[in-house]
Parts: structure tokens; sequence; C-alpha cells
């Protein structure tokens, strides 16, 4: 992980009034190394040495100073993720089953369509899209 990434996380939490903290650290590094978005007992199972009440504390303020993304899905579960400007472009498919969460990229082509559909919407509408983001529901192999 280059330390540039940590360095982009100090600046974003201070903008928050927020520190970068050993715990919080913890938490980025699993969070990088993870290869799909994680709920708060995969990251701590994971290795972060984290109490799970600051875990849930430690996230929050992750996600307020825009380091975090969180995935709702259909369990009880959110999944977290670095924020996608720290990592890169991607969507999700989302299980309505389990609630499982995989990233994937899609073809330059697609991306392209997107961007130009998302355009159009959003300019119908007088809204602005500096980014869009995909999530495709249905139903993982596991739970077919």
């Amino acid at each position: 992980m280059p330390a540039d990434l940590h360095d982009t996380i100090t600046q974003r939490l201070r903008a928050v009034g927020q520190r970068y903290t050993p715990g919080r650290r913890q938490l980025v590094d699993r969070l990088a190394s993870a290869p799909r978005p994680v709920t708060i007992a995969e990251l701590l199972d994971g290795g972060a040495r984290v109490p799970q009440s600051s875990a849930y504390r430690n996230l929050a303020v992750l996600e307020q100073a825009g380091v975090v993304h969180r995935i709702v899905t259909s369990d009880d579960f959110a999944r977290f993720e670095l924020a996608e400007d720290l990592t890169e472009h991607h969507h999700h498919l989302i299980c309505a089953v389990c609630g499982g969460v995989e990233d994937f990229t899609a073809p330059p082509g697609l991306e392209r369509t997107l961007l130009r559909v998302a355009g159009e919407v959003a300019g119908a509408a007088g809204f602005t899209t500096p980014t869009h983001r995909l999530d495709l529901i249905g139903t993982c192999p596991s739970c077919a």
C-alpha cells in the first residue's frame, strides 16, 4: 500500500477534526488488503486488533472523513471498503439472499456507456454527477 494513501487519510481526518489513530490505521490496512467489501466481523477476524465497539466508532469516523464507503445489503451486516477515490473505480455484485458483496470492474465499453447514460439522466434533472456506482443485485452462485 502506498505511503501517500496514509498521508491522504491523515489529511481527510484532520479536515473533520479527527486523528489517524493506530486503531484506525489497522482498520484501513485491513480494508486495503481485503479482496472485497467486508463486514466488521471479517475485519476483526482478519487481524485488526481493535475492540468491536471501537471498530464501529472508528469506521463511522472514517466514513465521515470520506475514507471508507459503507455498502448496505439485504442481510443484517453492512460491508465496508476504502472509498473508491483511494483505490480504483469498480462496481458491486450484491446477493439478495446472503448479502455477500463482490467487486467487479466493467469493461471499458460498458463504462463509457454508463458515463454517457448517467450524464444524460443527470443533465435532464439538472443534476451533476462527478462519479457513479453500479450495484447489480441478484443471487450469488452459493445461494442459487
